[in-house]
């Protein structure tokens, strides 16, 4: 090999040996357990079989995707009713209480806009035992002492497969909100507002600013947003898992596919089964994101046409 040969080699092998401890704790930290999952998701591998666990084939997956009876479809079902509502209910309520924070006629609106930011802020495991031992509690929850003080009698919030949805759906609302209403009021204040002057001459009312000018700007802004949050929904975990599951089970059944997934792992020890639900998981937020990201650019290269 010639010196020059030699010097390029050596050159484009040095920004490898920079990366090299970086790309091997990726590979130990990422890739490593996903390998190992997919491995174990074609095995029996469970509290019995531990060591001496056999090779089964697809058997977990058709098992999952196949059987009724064993829970996953359900709990897909209502993963996808929890990310449904809960998105759509947040993206209502933010964007009214922003343009709430947006009017001219509002005063003391920074002031509102730091209360607004102290749900975010409190850590979420703090905020959930607050409403559920301050709020939902069958006994001294506060929701139950308004109900007893209008002479109705309720039942435990949390025992019902409805109530308790709601209930998780309003800790989410009350968690997750803040951040929606933040990124939609960033978008407004940065509308030009000549657009809005320019509609008032040609006699358009609120609700007509609001379709053809509002939400069209802002709707590239609030995208990128509006996409995390719907990951983060769909595998929430700690809010369903803390108010209907522990310390004990409320009776509640609305286990989504990331409790039904743990429950799996670290209730019943059926890490086989369990590694390969939560191979499934990967593989649907792989197509959902690759998806939006065909939409998005197919829209980018209509908007550059």
């Amino acid at each position: 090999m010639s010196e020059l040969a030699r010097r390029k080699l050596k050159k484009n092998a040095r920004p490898y040996l920079y990366s090299g401890l970086s790309l091997l704790l990726i590979f130990l930290i990422v890739v490593f357990p996903i390998i190992y999952t997919l491995y174990i998701s074609f095995t029996n591998m469970n509290l019995y079989h531990w060591y001496d666990f056999t090779f089964i084939g697809f058997q977990n997956y058709l098992t999952a995707l196949f059987s009724f009876d064993s829970g996953f479809l359900t709990s897909l079902g209502i993963t996808i009713l929890w990310t449904l509502v809960n998105m759509v209910i947040q993206l209502v309520i933010a964007y009214c209480i922003a343009l709430l924070l947006n009017s001219k006629f509002l005063k003391f609106g920074k002031f509102y806009k730091t209360l607004l930011m102290i749900p975010w802020a409190i850590p979420g495991y703090v905020s959930i035992l607050l409403w559920k031992t301050g709020m939902f509690n069958y006994q001294f929850g506060l929701i139950t002492k308004w109900f007893n003080d209008l002479g109705i009698v309720i039942d435990d919030l949390l025992s019902n497969s409805v109530s308790a949805f709601i209930c998780c759906t309003v800790v989410n609302l009350w968690l997750a909100l803040p951040y929606m209403i933040m990124i939609i009021d960033g978008a407004l204040q940065a509308i030009d507002r000549s657009f809005y002057e320019s509609a008032e001459i040609e006699g358009c009312g609120r609700l007509r600013k609001n379709i053809s000018i509002t939400i069209p700007l802002i709707k590239p802004i609030i995208g990128p947003a509006v996409l995390i949050t719907t990951f983060t929904t769909f595998k929430q975990f700690d809010i369903i898992y803390l108010l209907t599951k522990q310390p004990v089970n409320t009776g509640a059944n609305i286990s989504t596919i990331i409790t039904y997934a743990y429950e799996n792992a670290f209730i019943t020890s059926n890490y086989g089964y369990s590694s390969a639900v939560s191979i499934i998981i990967f593989i649907l937020l792989v197509i959902f994101s690759a998806l939006t990201n065909q939409n998005v650019k197919r829209k980018n290269s209509y908007g550059e046409e």
